[in-house]
């Protein structure tokens, strides 16, 4: 199960990069698309660090930096190669799939300082409360962390270029959209925990089983 939990993870992360380029209103505030996808990788984080420990969790996240990296250097070979002549799309698809240096470098900052305070937190509580109380440490790691994310991310990526009270009026948007996600992930992290243990269980048996 971690093989797949860490696939989803890095998939996860290359969709996020690039719906992030489409805004959507919910009333006056502006999200990026790439909201929801996001989120949904710091709750794969906590059931890895969960079931398989903090060694694996950051592991995972160093896998997912280290896939976006390639993964953008490849886009980055596909918008360089010369189009061909029956290609008229290449403004589009350099707008879509480009963006800007500054936005790309605010990802992946954000990332490594959310992830890895994500995992040292929840692990701190892990360590204090063994396996009881598995949502606490799922909702304190991921309040104090997407607040970090959400800030250093705003920051990086608008500095100079979108009005300080703009750039706070944004960083409270995401921040808020993020809590409503997180309201609704304790459910599915229990149910991937479970799973997870069911599934180490049943290949402990059958390895036990064929060493016999």
């Amino acid at each position: 199960m971690l093989f797949y939990l860490t696939a989803l993870f890095s998939g996860l992360l290359v969709v996020s990069n690039i719906l992030g380029v489409k805004l959507f209103a919910v009333g006056e505030f502006m999200l990026p698309a790439a909201v929801i996808v996001y989120m949904a990788t710091f709750l794969i984080t906590d059931v890895v660090g969960e079931v398989y420990g903090k060694r694996n969790a950051r592991r995972m996240v160093q896998a997912g930096f280290l896939t976006q990296l390639v993964v953008l250097l490849f886009i980055y070979l596909a918008i360089e190669l010369p189009p061909a002549p029956a290609f008229t799309m290449q403004a589009e698809y350099e707008m879509i799939l480009g963006g800007s240096f500054q936005v790309i470098a605010a990802s992946l900052v954000s990332y490594m300082v959310s992830q890895h305070l994500d995992v040292s937190i929840f692990h701190r509580l892990k360590a204090r409360h063994g396996k009881r109380r598995l949502w606490l440490r799922n909702n304190v790691s991921a309040v104090v962390t997407q607040l970090v994310d959400t800030v250093i991310f705003i920051t990086i990526a608008f500095f100079g270029t979108v009005p300080f009270e703009a750039m706070v009026g944004m960083i409270a948007a995401q921040y808020a959209a993020k809590m409503v996600i997180v309201l609704f992930d304790t459910p599915i992290v229990y149910l991937l925990v479970r799973m997870a243990r069911v599934r180490e269980q049943g290949d402990a048996g059958y390895e036990t089983r064929v060493q016999m």
